[in-house]
């Protein structure tokens, strides 16, 4: 999916940023939670595979509120009645006069102040994970020790992506969602406008406001959402014929595949009396991750100048490695890289040379190398296959390359030889995965070569990944088959005592 180009919205003097995408017969705005930044959300490929989804039936306006993002900075917080002027001024200069209104999280108080004041420009209302007060006597929406400890981190640790831990506790410890979120916090809004965002949320109460509603609404929330369900239910309870949709997790982001599906599906249900059935593009690639250790406290010690300067050159020699091993980058987080091949073997000894040659940067660096299916997000990569491969890198010790048992199994007969590593459960990934650390090549120059006449096997690398990732037992199965054959046409070595192939 094409990045749309960033415009800009006048309300009453303050420019909003907002982006328009896809061409469905509805249109959808999409009020943000938070913090927002509508240049920097489509590096996230779990936000590209939402809004690819949605734009399959709607035309989708996103922008950030006021003092967050690219919109212009403002002394302070803003109120709910600046914030409905804002998405009536975006829906103006986006050519959109009516619309299902998408409020998540702090947008949703915003969303249902304008449903309620212009149900002539709002189709139906949906919402996502919001509440209608954040501690009200009798229904708790949001404890304020929970809030407390939330301005406490943006206080302390704005910029550091401390905040996961509240927004999505299943990936907090994750090294990759963690410095991805980091970014996402400090390209979102400044400290002090964090802080002010969540001041303003004790001020407000939308509750007067549920009974005028007169749009279609449906609300969807977590079970295990840090944000109690209880406000949803109360929402839903209050809202003249709202649904109510509880759906399973205990992240109040929308990481999950299956859950962004989920949740889209019941969106256009919702908005269009029916689900349509959406094939997706889907490859199979092995993914390569590579992460450098410790760069926050490196990058410290060194200063921006310096560190930019290093991961100039480290950038420079993971793309030659790449090229060379006839790979594709995907893209560069800053301090690693994702990029795919289309053989396992390829993609290890890239990443072994990656991790050795590094270190002539005085740069430590790990990886983590997986075979699967990835789904095609545009110039972007997803799918359980990208999130295993980072699981892995993250596991993976200072200049190790750990690889599944998937990728060991595919280049078994290969000189590349591995050690076990044991079996473990990966966040967010079903089932105990086997993983194996990467080790030198063995040395086969001194062994005779095959007669020309033996024939060779008759698969392609493609094939039998195919099988490998589709049914592992029959791809041993064949592993083990085709060494029996090798050993039974084995030709004798030259050289007295020498082992055989």
């Amino acid at each position: 999916m094409q990045t749309p180009t960033t415009q800009y919205a006048d309300s009453h003097g303050v420019s909003i940023a907002y982006q328009v995408v896809g061409a469905g017969p509805i249109d959808l705005v999409i009020v943000p939670g938070f913090v927002s930044n509508v240049e920097t959300m489509w590096g996230e490929p779990v936000f590209v595979r939402l809004i690819r989804n949605l734009s399959r039936f709607c035309r989708i306006v996103l922008f950030d509120k006021r003092g967050t993002g690219c919109s212009d900075p403002v002394v302070a917080a803003a109120t709910l009645d600046e914030r409905m002027d804002d998405i009536r001024a975006v829906m103006d200069a986006a050519g959109v006069k009516r619309a299902v209104i998408n409020g998540i999280s702090e947008g949703g108080p915003m969303a249902i102040v304008f449903a309620a004041t212009y149900p002539e420009r709002t189709q139906a209302l949906v919402l996502y994970g919001t509440f209608p007060k954040v501690d009200a006597p009798g229904e708790p929406v949001l404890a304020p020790d929970k809030l407390d400890a939330l301005r406490d981190l943006i206080l302390d640790h704005w910029g550091e992506g401390r905040t996961l831990e509240f927004f999505a506790p299943d990936l907090a410890h994750d090294p990759l969602q963690r410095r991805m979120w980091s970014v996402w916090e400090r390209t979102g809004a400044s400290p002090t406008m964090a802080r002010g965002l969540i001041a303003a949320l004790r001020q407000w109460d939308v509750r007067p406001f549920l009974s005028t509603l007169s749009v279609p609404t449906i609300v969807l929330h977590r079970t295990g959402d840090y944000i109690p369900i209880e406000g949803a239910r109360y929402l839903a309870n209050h809202i003249p014929g709202a649904r109510m949709v509880e759906l399973p997790g205990n992240n109040h982001i929308v990481f999950e595949p299956e859950v962004i599906d989920r949740f889209c599906g019941e969106i256009e249900e919702f908005v269009l009396g029916a689900r349509q059935t959406h094939d997706s593009e889907r490859v199979l690639s092995t993914v390569m991750f590579t992460d450098i250790v410790g760069s926050t406290e490196r990058a410290a010690t060194l200063g921006d100048r310096h560190w930019r300067a290093l991961l100039e050159d480290h950038d420079d020699l993971a793309r030659r490695l790449i090229e060379e091993h006839r790979g594709h980058e995907v893209k560069t987080m800053g301090d690693g890289f994702l990029a795919t091949f289309d053989g396992p073997a390829r993609a290890v000894r890239c990443a072994r040379k990656f991790v050795t040659e590094v270190g002539a940067l005085s740069l430590a660096v790990r990886a983590g190398v997986h075979t699967g299916e990835c789904e095609v997000i545009g110039d972007d990569i997803g799918g359980m296959a990208v999130h295993l491969a980072a699981r892995v890198a993250a596991l993976a010790g200072t200049g190790e390359v750990l690889v599944t048992g998937t990728v060991r199994d595919l280049v078994i007969g290969s000189p590349l030889r591995f050690e076990e590593r044991g079996r473990h459960n990966l966040k967010g990934v079903p089932g105990d995965w086997p993983l194996y650390l990467a080790v030198e090549e063995e040395d086969r120059s001194s062994l005779s070569p095959l007669p020309t006449s033996m024939p060779a096997i008759n698969i392609t690398d493609k094939t039998l990944e195919r099988v490998a990732i589709r049914a592992p037992r029959l791809a041993r199965t064949g592993v083990r088959l085709s060494r029996r054959l090798a050993t039974a046409r084995r030709v004798p070595r030259v050289e007295q005592g020498a082992s055989s192939l």
